[in-house]
């Protein structure tokens, strides 16, 4: 598959970067959680910025519903926007009261000012690469000429802004290497247009295409001076939530008006499906267009782009399963759940396409999930997940099977190289191991170590476990746990739950530096694995969607009473974390059982699932949670959703919601309609919102800014449970 980009998250949110740590041993957390110690008012609850209430209501499918706070929707509004400032700075004086702020801002600029890089890919006689040194706030975009070449900078969004609030999005290089189509981005919002730039001279090419918001892949012409890329409408042309309906595909030829771009396809209008282009990283002539459904099907067709009067054909359409789609030689290969939930692999003659005449390559594996094939060194590399851990196969063009890939450890491993050459990256991390780059052969293995992210950090203080809990239903829900080897399983250690379970997000081993300083003050860390993402492949997806979703926070609960079942805590020292569809998560997971939480950092959350689709990217979620204008879903929708759901005179855990002004993504009014209505009903502890400004989905997009976000956040976490400085 082509390794083309530097992709923004297709679904919800991403993941958090893998930064390296410096951890050192772990002490011991003896101290109980206290009460919440903030400025209160005469009546014990925290004296919140006022809040005017509205008397909404509204009867939905028979069912009378509730709104208060809908005014808060309008982000615009200076009422709005006062409102938020004041939550803001209100939230802010307290963060940076509390005890472990200053420790954390110091202790995460350590772990988060550290060099790191992307494994190189060659395109022509090129290597490329993303990296960023110590004393960077963003990565840059790197290449040299040949394997030995001296390396350059072609791309480096701290140069862009005075304050940081440019950033650069995806990037593709051209067949022949000399060109970088890249996106950029006003403060970190997936708004983007498209740049080019020339790789050879430096030279900024003066095409520029807006509407490039979803463009996270491009097809390139064979003679590299075409570009095929996803435009949608301008902001304010249409309404927001139909934008993507109005996708279409385009053709740009470098140096001409892109007012006048061909469109090589157009949708339908239907605003819930994403469209994108893509064409191999070598000289394969094919391109391909997708139509996916959420994240349940895709329809693909593909282009010969040697005959300048070629037509689309048809590759798949209509069917209920997903089709990724790549190809080498000129063969088609395609990756499937299509009557195979874990996966499956085919081949394809681009003559002769009809489904009924793909040779299955690989079959379905009875135990584990495929995650992704790709051509490297004239073979066929399958990555595959078992049990959540990362599985590589070599297999040769005709799907035998010929070695499986050996790894440093047990976590998650890709390998990444050019599909002619031998020469491989396989990367390598776990949740105590930064990432690694080991040089290896496609075809013979070995692994040479390469590169490294360069801090003192030694993990054998650390453990990494695999727990299995046991859902509400029955179903076996696997958890991975990070904690000190001494640690004695008596439940006085304060617990950190992380979990996402949407969109097929596979949570796989890797290092995350935000819990660090949770480890090295006592704490231990757990990740589960729930239904919504795909660890065990399409089926496990299928069953934590739609009005399957609230199988997802069973499964979070169950994962939650395991852990205090094992010793690894107690629900006085239990926190927990969700950002983006994971914030619908931990939102839910806090209503539906406040005595199981005792505090909770919800980022950049959905939390009104009854309008949710009425803004932002809502309308390309609907696949995946259904709408409340759907009767048959209104009852899943209006059960599930935490706004709802808050009631009068409940002790909820402590909150601290994170948001940002730029967020075109999860649009910000669930995160302040959900703290007004928590502020005001809640007797437990504080309801914090954090708003970051000049910031986007994933947040403010420099170091400076995920430090001093991290580092109030934690110290929230870490003072409702009870730890303190270190000695």
């Amino acid at each position: 598959m082509r390794r083309q980009l530097v992709l923004a998250c297709l679904a919800l949110g991403c993941a958090e970067r893998p930064l390296a740590p410096r951890p050192v041993a772990a002490t011991a957390a003896a101290h109980a959680p206290r009460p919440p110690a903030a400025a209160a008012s005469a009546s014990g609850k925290l004296a919140y910025p006022p809040t005017r209430v509205d008397a909404v209501r509204e009867t939905l499918h028979g069912v009378r519903v509730e709104d208060p706070y809908r005014w808060l929707e309008n982000g615009e509004a200076p009422e709005v926007q006062a409102w938020a400032e004041a939550q803001d700075r209100f939230a802010r004086e307290r963060l940076d009261a509390l005890p472990l702020t200053a420790e954390l801002r110091r202790r995460f600029a350590e772990l988060y000012y550290v060099a790191e890089r992307e494994p190189p890919f060659r395109v022509g006689s090129r290597y490329f690469w993303s990296e960023r040194d110590a004393s960077q706030e963003k990565d840059v975009v790197r290449f040299r000429q040949g394997k030995d070449g001296e390396a350059r900078t072609v791309l480096d969004p701290n140069t862009w802004s005075s304050d940081g609030s440019t950033s650069l999005g995806a990037w593709s290089v051209s067949r022949d290497g000399n060109t970088i189509a890249y996106q950029v981005r006003k403060n970190a919002a997936d708004e983007a247009a498209l740049h080019f730039i020339d790789v050879g001279t430096g030279r900024q090419l003066p095409d520029v295409l807006e509407g490039a918001k979803y463009s996270w892949q491009l097809g390139w012409s064979l003679d590299d001076r075409s570009v095929y890329y996803t435009w949608v409408p301008p902001p304010g042309a249409v309404p927001t939530a139909e934008r993507p309906g109005h996708a279409e595909i385009r053709k740009h030829r470098l140096g001409t008006d892109p007012a006048k771009d061909a469109v090589i396809w157009q949708k339908t209008g239907d605003p819930t499906t994403f469209a994108n282009v893509s064409s191999s990283l070598d000289a394969d002539p094919y391109l391909f267009y997708e139509v996916r459904h959420g994240w349940v099907s895709r329809d693909v067709w593909f282009l010969d782009l040697r005959d300048p009067k070629a037509r689309w054909k048809e590759l798949i359409r209509g069917k209920p399963a997903n089709y990724y789609p790549f190809s080498y030689r000129g063969r088609i290969y395609v990756v499937s759940d299509e009557g195979a939930p874990r996966g499956r692999v085919f081949r394809v003659d681009p003559a002769r396409p009809a489904r009924e005449r793909w040779l299955e390559l690989v079959p379905e594996h009875p135990t584990r999930t495929l995650q992704w094939a790709q051509a490297l060194g004239k073979k066929l590399v399958l990555t595959y997940l078992d049990d959540v851990k990362t599985r590589l196969e070599v297999r040769a063009l005709d799907g035998r099977f010929e070695r499986t890939v050996e790894l440093p450890g047990i976590g998650t491993a890709t390998l990444s190289g050019h599909p002619d050459d031998d020469d491989a990256t396989l990367a390598f991390t776990t949740f105590t191991r930064p990432s690694q780059h080991f040089r290896t052969s496609v075809a013979k293995g070995g692994l040479a170590l390469e590169y490294q992210v360069d801090v003192p950090f030694d993990p054998r203080p650390y453990l990494v476990e695999q727990l299995f809990a046991r859902s509400k239903d029955g179903t076996r829900v696997p958890a991975f746990v990070v904690s000190a080897r001494d640690a004695p399983r008596d439940g006085t250690r304060p617990l950190l739950l992380y979990g996402y379970g949407g969109f097929g997000d596979m949570l796989t081993p890797m290092f995350w530096g935000s819990i660090v300083p949770w480890l090295e003050h006592g704490g231990s860390a757990a990740f589960a694995n729930l239904r919504g993402g795909a660890e065990y492949g399409e089926a496990w997806h299928q069953g934590g969607m739609l009005h399957r979703k609230q199988n997802s926070i069973d499964d979070f609960h169950a994962v939650a009473e395991a852990l205090i079942a094992a010793g690894y805590a107690q629900k006085q020292r239990l926190a927990i974390r969700g950002d983006s569809n994971g914030g619908l998560l931990v939102g839910a997971a806090l209503v539906q059982r406040p005595e199981l939480y005792r505090a909770v950092l919800c980022g950049v959350p959905l939390l009104d699932m009854l309008r949710y689709d009425r803004f932002g990217s809502g309308q390309t979620w609907i696949e995946e949670y259904g709408t409340a204008s759907n009767a048959a879903d209104f009852p899943f929708l209006f059960a599930l959703s935490p706004y709802h759901h808050v009631n009068a005179g409940t002790r909820y855990p402590s909150v601290i919601l994170l948001s940002a002004t730029d967020d075109d993504r999860v649009d910000p009014l669930h995160a302040r309609k959900f703290a007004a209505m928590l502020q005001a009903r809640s007797t437990g502890g504080p309801v914090l919102l954090r708003i970051e400004s000049k910031a986007g989905h994933g947040g403010g997009d420099t170091i400076r800014s995920l430090v001093e976000q991290r580092a109030q956040a934690f110290a929230f976490l870490m003072d409702e449970v009870g730890m303190r400085q270190r000695n």
